[in-house]
This record gives C-alpha cells, structure tokens and sequence, in this order.
C-alpha cells in the first residue's frame, strides 16, 4: 500500500461499516499515520502537509462518510460512527495499529475512535478540536447553527466546495452533506469522563488565535493528565501526553502551517 517518496500515491477504498472509505497512501517505514480531514474537506486540500509527514514515515490520509470520494450512505453523521469507521479502517487495510491525526471535525471523529478502539491506536494527535460542544467559542457555535443547504448558494462560489465537486462521486450530494453537517454541529455532546481515561500518548495542537480558546486546551490537556504539577529539576514529565499552541495560526490556516509538520513529527517520533 505504499509508496516511494516523489512517486504518486496509492490510492483505494476501504469497504467499513457499510462506506466505501477512500484512502491515499505516501510514504514509507513507520507506524502508519492515519490522517483525517476538517468539515468538507477533501484529501487534496492538504496534501502539502502529507507530504511533509510521509517524509518520515507512510502517511494514510482518508475521506469520511459523504466526503469527497467517498459516497453517502443512509446513515446521519455522528462522531461515535465516524470513530468507529477509522478504527474499522485500520483493522481492513490489515494494520496492528496506527497513529491518528484529525483536525477540527475530524479531530472529534479521530478523538473518539481513540475511545472506541484503544488497542488500533498507538498515538493520537488532535488538532483545534474541543472535547465537549461548548469548547467553541460561542461566535463560532452561531455558526455552526446555520450549517446547512440554505448557505449552498455562498459555499457553492468557495474552493473549498471546487475542491469537493472535482472528486465527488455524486456532485448534486453538497446539500446533503450540508445538512448532515449541521445536525452534527448541532448535537451536544461532552466526552469528559471518556477522555480521563485514554491512556495512549497524545499531543492536543491549536493555534494561539483558533476558534477554541486556549483555556480549553489547558482543560483538555488537564484530563489527560498534563500541566498538573511541576516537572522537576530533572525535567521528567508526569505523562506522555504534549500541548502545542501555534503563534500566529486560525483555526482557518492550521492545517496548512508549516509548524504543523514539525510539531506532529517530533510526537510521534
């Protein structure tokens, strides 16, 4: 399944829970890291940031459920069967277990499938994703609230929706997805005790001017078991788990920052 560096990835589908699961392979050597995109998004839009993972190790990066390449099912988006269909994921492409990485949307569905399936998952990144609903700022939860086909006609003029339409199996299906989003945006949801318990080393990853505020990510960081005392004269750590906040990165231009890259690297490996 993978590739040389320089040559074109592979590519497939990954039949999981009733989705045919779109994936594209580069790189080489290494655990295996699974990457999943934020809301709408496609493969393509972040491939500068898998190349530079796939320098290091083979970079999987995959399309959820009514995303991109992979076609809709008659099933509403949850983060509890997202995360079930990345953990079914790595069972499928005959993985032992995988490294995670998810951003904003996706980051809720790699967070969760770290929660479902503990043992698929060696480390989990997340990145400028809350761990409960009201981690957004409120601005942001407004809206989230109006997700849906009535905000077609602007989304339609966007690259993010070209991006989409160039590999979409079905490209009248954006209203759809568009609705599903927002029923999903719109679900409460507080991950709180399950989050206590991971046990996997974890890197929480936002910028400094994300839609979470960094208060959250202390939060976060403090359920993992982060920042609770003192390090230490020797410079030991209470835990595995790591909080990075970018200076000068959105939740708009985080993806795409090149100290996502070196950050994400120097954790896993």
């Amino acid at each position: 399944m993978s590739n040389a560096m320089g040559q074109p990835p592979a590519t497939g589908y990954a039949s999981v829970n009733g989705v045919d699961i779109y994936w594209e392979s580069r790189g080489q050597g290494g655990t295996p890291l699974i990457v999943v995109h934020g809301g709408f998004g496609v493969v393509s839009m972040s491939r500068d940031l898998l190349d530079a993972l796939a320098q290091h190790r083979q970079v999987i990066a995959i399309e959820l459920q009514g995303h991109g390449h992979t076609r809709d099912i008659d099933r509403p988006f949850t983060y509890e069967a997202f995360g079930d269909d990345i953990g079914g994921l790595i069972t499928k492409l005959g993985l032992a277990q995988a490294d995670v990485l998810g951003f904003s949307l996706g980051g809720g569905a790699s967070l969760r499938c770290a929660i479902q399936h503990p043992d698929s998952v060696r480390r989990l990144v997340v990145v400028s994703a809350p761990f409960r609903r009201d981690g957004w700022f409120p601005e942001v939860l407004e809206g989230m609230a109006r997700v849906g086909r009535s905000m077609f006609d602007g989304m339609s003029q966007s690259p993010m929706y070209a991006a989409w339409r160039e590999v979409a199996p079905d490209v009248d299906a954006f209203p759809a997805l568009m609705d599903k989003t927002g029923e999903l945006l719109a679900r409460p949801y507080d991950w709180t005790d399950q989050v206590k318990q991971l046990a996997m080393p974890t890197l929480l990853v936002y910028g400094d001017s994300d839609s979470i505020p960094p208060s959250h990510a202390a939060e976060f960081y403090a359920l993992l078991g982060g920042g609770l005392r003192d390090a230490g004269l020797d410079g030991s750590l209470p835990s595995e788990m790591r909080l990075s906040i970018l200076p000068g990165c959105s939740h708009y231009d985080i993806f795409g920052s090149p100290q996502l890259p070196a950050v994400v690297t120097a954790f896993l490996s």
